[in-house]
């Protein structure tokens, strides 16, 4: 497989926020937030790879800034690094008021999305050739991501393991 950049993966969607969107208060609930970014990140993977992908897990979704009715959202995603058959995409939330034109970024979430076979089976995916500064740090980022969660998932055997 021929490795693939970065580039070729993005996937951007804005949506206008309306009252069916929200709590009473008006702020967008945040796992319509969460949707949004697993739908982009989806899509990010799906171009990356070539085939069907599932949500594996996603970590570190946080929510800086509040999303309010009659915001836009635009969703960023793009894979920032790939292992054998799983892949790290990193997702940007960012809200803008369409009276004053003010955007904010919102949110940021990592999603590990996995490749599929027809029959539904994890397969290979295409190595990333990172081409930029910011494309190589964010590679390296996502590992560092993926090394804590599989120590923390190691260290808990352990503790089960032993009492």
């Amino acid at each position: 497989m021929e490795p693939r950049p970065p580039s070729q993966s993005v996937s951007v969607m804005t949506r206008w926020m309306g009252p069916t969107d929200a709590n009473t208060a008006g702020n967008v609930h945040g796992g319509h937030i969460m949707r949004m970014c697993d739908e982009v990140a989806g899509i990010a993977a799906i171009r990356h790879s070539g085939c069907p992908v599932v949500t594996a897990g996603m970590d570190r979704m946080t929510f800086e800034h509040p999303v309010l009715v009659g915001n836009l959202v635009t969703v960023r995603a793009c894979v920032n690094a790939v292992w054998r058959t799983s892949m790290e995409v990193g997702v940007r939330v960012e809200s803008e008021d369409i009276r004053s034109g003010e955007c904010l970024h919102t949110s940021t979430a990592y999603l590990t999305m996995v490749a599929l076979d027809d029959d539904g089976r994890p397969i290979p995916v295409a190595p990333l050739a990172p081409e930029t500064p910011d494309e190589i740090r964010r590679e390296r980022e996502a590992q560092l991501r993926r090394d804590n969660r599989l120590a923390e998932r190691q260290h808990i055997v352990q503790g089960r393991q032993s009492g």
